[in-house]
């Protein structure tokens, strides 16, 4: 791993905060792959095969129902962590995970992992605090869909993705590469009504549209409107 990927790492909240022997033992047992956009990492029901980490690129998390209609769930961005919910049940992977861009992952095993685990169980709780993150973000996500109206439900997903989902210390960035699209998806709306609310969003100098992304103007008159 070269210095400029361990500072991706480093950048991370969950990372920074584990223990000396954690760090060491994930640094160690890691391999990095390199991914190519559209390249399937696993589907659902897939077996677990370990903990992941997005070190370049993005991946795409979604789930395909029965017509065929694809929900994206959310985009993950480095330094995210991801795959743990089958690390704690040993059940099937939940959801596609699919690249949106050519990129690399760290991928530590899952038998490395479970071997870990049984020698030195205190991990399971740090390992337990990346679920937690996960979750919470699932329950604003959750009520978000269930209570707020179109224009507060794309405020919130916008800033949460400007703010890395909160998985990054100082990840606020300006610019969000995003089709609208996608965004639509995963905000379960129609493209053309994200458009209209993007645009009301732009006239009062929240942000502006470009080509193949969104930049924000004033995160925090986008958090007010969220």
């Amino acid at each position: 791993m070269t210095p400029t990927q361990l500072a991706v790492l480093e950048c991370g909240h969950w990372f920074a905060g584990v223990s000396t022997r954690l760090r060491a033992f994930l640094l160690d047992a890691a391999v990095l792959r390199l991914i190519a956009a559209g390249e399937r990492l696993f589907s659902r029901g897939d077996a677990p095969d370990g903990l992941y980490c997005v070190v370049e690129g993005s991946l795409k998390v979604s789930g395909t129902g029965e017509s065929g209609k694809e929900a994206l769930l959310v985009v993950l961005e480095p330094p995210t962590w991801f795959g743990e919910i089958a690390l704690f049940d040993g059940g099937q992977r939940t959801h596609d995970a699919i690249a949106d861009t050519p990129g690399s992952l760290l991928h530590v095993p899952q038998s490395a992992l479970l071997r870990l685990l049984e020698t030195e169980p205190e991990h399971w709780r740090e390992l337990a605090l990346l679920l937690a993150d996960k979750l919470r973000l699932a329950f604003i996500a959750l009520e978000a869909m269930t209570l707020l109206p179109a224009h507060r439900r794309l405020a919130q997903r916008l800033a949460m993705i400007a703010e890395g989902y909160g998985s990054a210390r100082g990840a606020e960035r300006s610019l969000v590469r995003i089709p609208q699209e996608q965004l639509a998806h995963m905000v379960a709306l129609s493209r053309q009504s994200v458009n209209q609310i993007l645009k009301e969003f732009e006239a009062k100098g929240i942000l502006r549209l470009h080509r193949g992304g969104i930049e924000i103007v004033d995160l925090a008159a986008l958090r007010a409107n969220a």
